[in-house]
């Protein structure tokens, strides 16, 4: 497969963040135009300005919030990686990923504002079927592509470091073994079919579907197009820093030191990047297959052991990590040219 044009790749990012703004515009436009104004009431709200503004600023909030999830960052992250290593385009992975997650809560959304009553019952019911069969799919799908996205970053570091010893060429048994994922996510809008399918655990619609359920009593009564800025401000949070984050990591996974003397630093940054966040997308992801298990199989220690770790928090301390050591080994490959001069 051959590289894209550079202008391509730039009208691609250009055409991404026109999009997010064009959310933001839409969303929070006709939140502040139409809807207050009108005093048209969100949620459980009476229609006064500061409640509708504070309902549509909880739907952006769970937005932000959840794109700093753990199985975002390593799925975003991960992905990023691979993908720079193979100099293709990656900094759109988060945008396509989040759009792909998005859709999930869109369609639930609208189902609920045109009074689809049975998904209302089975949102608002944990032991409904739709959260039983949401509760396997979801995590499933996340655990076990965490885990193949890591098997491949991790044969593609091993066959790196065999090929610079001379010992072996690029490729493997394992990255051919592998060959048929590589070809199904082999650009950015491939997660976008990722993102759909780890929206499927319904852990951020049910969060923005409660919102709406939350007015149930008033919902009859809100035009859809003004029901339907929640998930829309929803989908603008959400994309805005996940676009955000694989921008930035695809910089942090491209970026070399111009220093010959701090190429070998440069080297050991880029494997201590590739470990660690390996490393987090298999801890989330047995994680996540342990749960499935424990809940709908019944398994005992120690998949229920590992299934009681707390990743709730884990993204955005990987999020600092990846960040904290970019910054740092970009400070000290700088510090000898600053000093020289």
């Amino acid at each position: 497969m051959s590289a894209p044009h550079p202008v391509e790749t730039r009208r691609g990012t250009i055409g991404v963040v026109a999009f997010i703004v064009a959310l933001h515009v839409l969303g929070w436009g006709v939140l502040l135009l139409a809807v207050v104004p009108a005093g048209i009431p969100l949620g459980a709200g009476d229609g006064t300005a500061l409640v509708t503004v504070g309902v549509a600023l909880a739907a952006y909030t769970l937005g932000l919030r959840h794109a700093f999830d753990a199985d975002h960052i390593a799925a975003i992250d991960n992905t990023t990686r691979r993908l720079t290593e193979r100099g293709r385009p990656a900094n759109t992975v988060g945008f396509w990923f989040s759009l792909g997650h998005s859709t999930i809560v869109l369609v639930l959304c609208v189902l609920l504002t045109f009074g689809v009553t049975a998904i209302s019952a089975s949102l608002a019911d944990d032991s409904s079927a739709l959260h039983a069969w949401t509760g396997v799919i979801g995590p499933t799908v996340s655990g076990v592509f965490l885990l193949v996205i890591a098997a491949v970053n991790l044969a593609a570091l091993r066959s790196r470091a065999r090929g610079e010893e001379g010992q072996a060429s690029p490729g493997g048994p394992v990255l051919r073994l592998l060959g048929p994922f590589e070809r199904a996510v082999d650009r950015p809008s491939r997660m976008y079919g990722v993102g759909l399918l780890f929206g499927l655990g319904f852990d951020t619609a049910t969060e923005i579907g409660l919102l709406a359920l939350a007015g149930a009593s008033t919902l009859a009564s809100v035009p859809w197009w003004a029901a339907l800025t929640l998930p829309i401000l929803f989908a603008a949070g959400m994309s805005a820093f996940d676009t955000t984050q694989g921008a930035v990591m695809r910089r942090a996974y491209a970026w070399q030191p111009g220093d010959p003397g701090s190429r070998r630093v440069g080297t050991i940054y880029g494997i201590a990047m590739t470990v660690l966040s390996v490393v987090a997308a298999i801890l989330i992801a047995l994680v996540q297959l342990s749960s499935v298990l424990v809940e709908n199989l019944g398994f005992g220690d120690p998949f229920a052991w590992i299934a009681s770790v707390g990743i709730d928090d884990l993204g955005l301390v990987l999020t600092a990590l990846l960040l904290a050591t970019w910054v740092a080994v970009y400070l000290v490959t700088r510090r000898p040219r600053a000093l020289s001069t």
